[in-house]
């Protein structure tokens, strides 16, 4: 996220997408569900997020297949195994919350990645809630199994669950973090990021974190090294600050409550996690990749150290990169504004 790249003006195209966000019912949204202790505090989550983008949900749950060596199974105790299974999701999910409408529950077979993915292309699902890992006091670093393969497969958006989340019986999303770094890949999450603080009545904050000046040294610095390392910290700074009030005014006049944050020479991954901490961001929001996206690898560095470091949930969209780089081209050439991810 390097402010010095940081153009002088909004991308048009984003902010015509997130202006006229629709009111229509959203893909569903799959959850997946084990018999961990951490399920407590996915399903509120899974709860809330479909609650804001008013979309169905469904809990999925999978069963390990018996070993080959055991020969097939018994059809009639694979049929209350999954009949058990059903009515421990069900009793979870109403645990949580008495009332759950538009709440679907799917028992499947096999690995559950592989389960996840074909549950998702069946529902069309937007989005896959997942926790980081299904041993609630392992470290938020320790990044499960499912989770892993999921952000290497997955190409779409995917909120995950650390351990350290809140267990709350409701989870309620009252502050929504966006961070940003003036590329069309940051912004193209605002659109879902806009739907959720809608819909949730959050405010929307929207930062961006300047990386101090950086300069090839081979030994001291002179004092004109120093005054151009201050006229680029000031440049960026001036650039950034007008950049995010650009975007916070375009979302404020759609009757958002919209704040523009600009962290000034910091580390950026750290600097973003100890926002997340000093405003007690219940949920954050952002892409795979930045400006400095790179196609061979499912996260940046950014996204990547908030996948394993986040201490609040993560709605990450995975893919965007290629995604918006290949209707960005098609739309350039049909003279088409840009889409972003809009659930």
């Amino acid at each position: 996220m390097l402010a010095s790249s940081v153009s002088n003006h909004v991308h048009e195209s984003t902010t015509e997408v997130f202006e006229r966000a629709p009111s229509c019912v959203s893909s569903p949204v799959l959850a997946y569900v084990d018999t961990s202790v951490s399920t407590r505090k996915l399903i509120p989550h899974a709860m809330a997020i479909a609650e804001a983008l008013n979309a169905p949900l469904t809990l999925l749950h999978v069963l390990d297949l018996p070993p080959q060596s055991e020969g097939p199974a018994d059809p009639v105790e694979w049929s209350i195994r999954r009949q058990e299974a059903h009515g421990q999701v069900r009793r979870a999910a109403e645990k949580e919350r008495k009332n759950t409408p538009k709440l679907d529950i799917r028992i499947a077979e096999g690995r559950p990645v592989d389960q996840i993915c074909r549950s998702v292309r069946e529902l069309e699902a937007g989005i896959v809630v997942v926790g980081t890992t299904a041993d609630e006091n392992a470290a938020d670093w320790e990044l499960g199994e499912t989770a892993r393969k999921l952000v290497d497969r997955s190409g779409g958006a995917l909120l995950l669950i650390p351990p350290s989340a809140e267990a709350a019986v409701e989870v309620h999303y009252g502050r929504v973090l966006v961070p940003l770094d003036g590329s069309r890949t940051a912004e193209s999450v605002l659109p879902l990021a806009a739907r959720i603080s809608r819909g949730a009545g959050a405010e929307l904050l929207l930062a961006h974190i300047i990386p101090a000046p950086e300069l090839t040294e081979t030994g001291p610095l002179e004092t004109d090294d120093h005054r151009l390392c201050q006229q680029v910290s000031e440049r960026n700074e001036r650039v950034a600050r007008k950049y995010v009030e650009q975007i916070r005014s375009r979302l404020a006049c759609s009757g958002l409550a919209v704040r523009a944050l600009v962290v000034r020479n910091g580390d950026v991954r750290s600097a973003l996690a100890r926002l997340i901490e000093d405003e007690k961001i219940d949920l954050l929001v952002m892409s795979a990749h930045g400006r400095s996206s790179r196609p061979d690898v499912a996260c940046g560095s950014v996204a990547g150290y908030m996948v394993t470091h986040a201490r609040a949930p993560l709605l990450v969209v995975l893919g965007a990169h290629a995604h918006h780089a290949n209707h960005a081209a098609n739309n350039q050439r049909n003279n088409r504004p840009l889409r972003g991810p809009v659930l």
